[in-house]
Formats: C-alpha cells, structure tokens, sequence
C-alpha cells in the first residue's frame, strides 16, 4: 500500500476534481502491475495497474489507496474491471466517500467473490486527498491561507511594501502549493495592489490553478492579469451581478453580518463547482475575515529572519476579540527551514 500511496502522489497536482489513487497488483509475491490515476477524464489507477499486468493479474491481489469505484462517470466502473481481470483479492485504504460509491465497489466486489478489505493506511490516504474528502462529506473545499511575514509578524511596511519580505526558496514553495491545491484565492485589494497572474512558475505544471478573486465591491478591473484566457477557470465573487470579461464565471454571494460576502457562502459555491483545495493568498483584511469565520482548514506561514516593526501591517485583521478563549485556534504540524526563512504549517482546532 505504501508504494500505491507513492504512485497516487503522481496526480499531485493534475487530477482535480478527482482524487489522486494509485495501485500496485501483486501475484505470488511479485508486483506485477502498477498506475496511477494522473487526470481527470483518463483511466483510473486500477485500470493502468491491470493492464500493466495483463493475464498475471488472475489470482492476484490489487492494493488500492481508495476504495474502487461501481460508477460509470466519464470512465467505466473499475470494480467491472477487477472482476473481468480475475483478481482474487482487494485491498483498499479508505472507502470512497462520493455518495455514488461509499461502500458500494467493495460490496459488488464481494457480490462477485472476490475478497475485499479496507482500512490499510486509511489515515495517510485519506490525507492525500483531504479537499476531496471534505467536499464529498461537507460540500465545501479544504480552505490554506498562506501569509509571508517577518518575525515580529509584520506583512508589510505602513506604506504597502512587501516584495519580498521572504527569500527565493519560499516563493518558490509557494508556486508548488499553487499546483497542488488547483485553486488560488485573492481579494480584490491584492488585485489592485499588485496585478497577479496567479499562474505557477519556476516549476512545471500539468494544468493552470483556477483563479477566484473574492470582491464585494466588484473593483477589478476587467483588464486585470487574473482574467487572462490560459485555460484556467476564472470566478469573479461579488454581492451584486457585474457584467465579466470572457470565460469569467461571477459568482453572486450573500452579505454575512457584517456587510462583506459570507465565507461560509463562499465556500458551499466553491464546493459546487467541484473545488477541492483553494489556496488563498490574501493581505490582512481577507485573511483575518476568513480565519474568523472558521472556514480555514490550515495555515502556511513563511517567517522571514528580519523586523518591520510597530507601524507595518499585521498578519492578520482580528476585531473584536476580548480573551484568549476567544481567539482563534491552531495546532502546529510542521515548521521547517526553506532557504533563510521558516514555513510553519498549522491546523485549525475546530
């Protein structure tokens, strides 16, 4: 299961909305046959895995990192091919949390007389696929807010200045959370400040990251670099219809309590288009508004080793909070050196 889990990581970054699978088929010992499912649209992991093993693949056991599907979506059901293959045996990490499967390709297994066992490495596969199992069982994304700042926790001077605050090696890390959540958030502040492209450089990338660009007040403007046509969708969220450049999706959103779009709004629109990880790079305002709804799932924070001082912008806008019970909570996972700076990865509590 271990080397499945390794081949699902080849879809990265290319299989959204799917989830990332692989498989290894094993006869006597000997693996046989191995894939990964690598693009929406395409062959699932057990169908590379079997056709790698051709006829060596009756009487052997095929690992899964994800329960196999009994669907036809735009591939066949790949239980249909397990069975037509002659496998004896199943073993899969974690069942399929997609309503259309959930339990039901290990049991048209079993109908067939084929041995199938879940639950090896469950944790770790379903880690590899933390935004897809949140939409299935929430309708929502996995939500990342990634913020750069300097030890003292300053984002930027009081006049605005930023680039860069952090080095090479962790805008580069950033770039490859790009690809991999398959989504990229900002607000509309960032947009006017500073005219991303929001598209993934200094390393390859099968596919662009779709762009979301979070404007209550539809300020964009419609010559901004974030709506160029390369493939990527683009969705415009704003309170009030706007008329779009072309291929942009506008997203109309309720107003929450305090007058701004409703994160939790959001996030349900985001998860109806099939999102599975949404990475935000947002300045204070929208990352502050965010956190406090409880929608972020995770932080990345890179720490620069320089001070900016009492007057440079915080990292976070918080208003209101009275106590430390109140505030928001994390846990660390990870921190970790890249170049001359620090990447903290925490985990929301809620």
């Amino acid at each position: 299961m271990q080397r499945a889990l390794t081949l699902a990581r080849q879809g990265l970054c290319s299989t959204q909305p799917n989830p990332r699978v692989g498989c290894v088929v094993v006869r006597d010992g000997h693996l046989v046959g191995e894939g990964a499912h690598l693009k929406a649209g395409e062959p699932h992991a057990e169908i590379h895995a079997l056709r790698a093993a051709g006829d060596t693949a009756r009487g052997a056991t095929a690992y899964v990192t994800l329960e196999p599907c009994n669907h036809t979506g735009k591939t066949p059901p790949c239980v249909e091919a397990l069975i037509a293959a002659g496998v004896s045996r199943v073993v899969f990490a974690v069942e399929d949390p997609n309503p259309q499967v959930a339990g039901q390709g290990a049991a048209r297994l079993r109908a067939a007389g084929i041995e199938a066992q879940g639950g090896v490495l469950a944790a770790e596969a379903e880690a590899l696929n933390r935004g897809f199992f949140k939409r299935m069982r929430q309708g929502v994304p996995w939500l990342t807010v990634k913020l750069a700042a300097s030890v003292d926790g300053r984002t930027a001077m009081a006049n605005g200045q930023s680039q860069w605050i952090t080095g090479e090696a962790a805008r580069v890390d950033v770039h490859r959370l790009r690809a991999e959540a398959g989504a990229v958030m900002v607000g509309a502040g960032t947009v006017l400040a500073d005219d991303p492209a929001l598209t993934v450089r200094h390393l390859s990338a099968p596919r662009v990251p779709d762009r979301i660009v979070w404007d209550g007040r539809a300020r964009c403007p419609a010559t901004a670099k974030v709506w160029a046509e390369d493939g990527a969708r683009r969705v415009w969220l704003t309170a009030a219809a706007v008329s779009t450049p072309p291929g942009v999706r506008n997203l109309v959103i309720a107003k929450g309590a305090g007058g701004a779009l409703d994160p939790q709004a959001v996030m349900a629109q985001l998860g109806a288009l099939a999102i599975n990880e949404v990475l935000v790079e947002a300045g204070a305002s929208l990352a502050g508004a965010l956190i406090q709804s409880g929608v972020v799932d995770e932080l990345i924070i890179y720490l620069a080793p320089r001070l900016l001082g009492d007057e440079a912008r915080p990292l976070a806008h918080l208003p209101g909070l009275q106590s430390l019970a109140g505030c928001p909570q994390f846990r660390f996972v990870e921190v970790s050196p890249v170049g001359d700076d620090l990447r903290l990865h925490l985990q929301s509590k809620h």
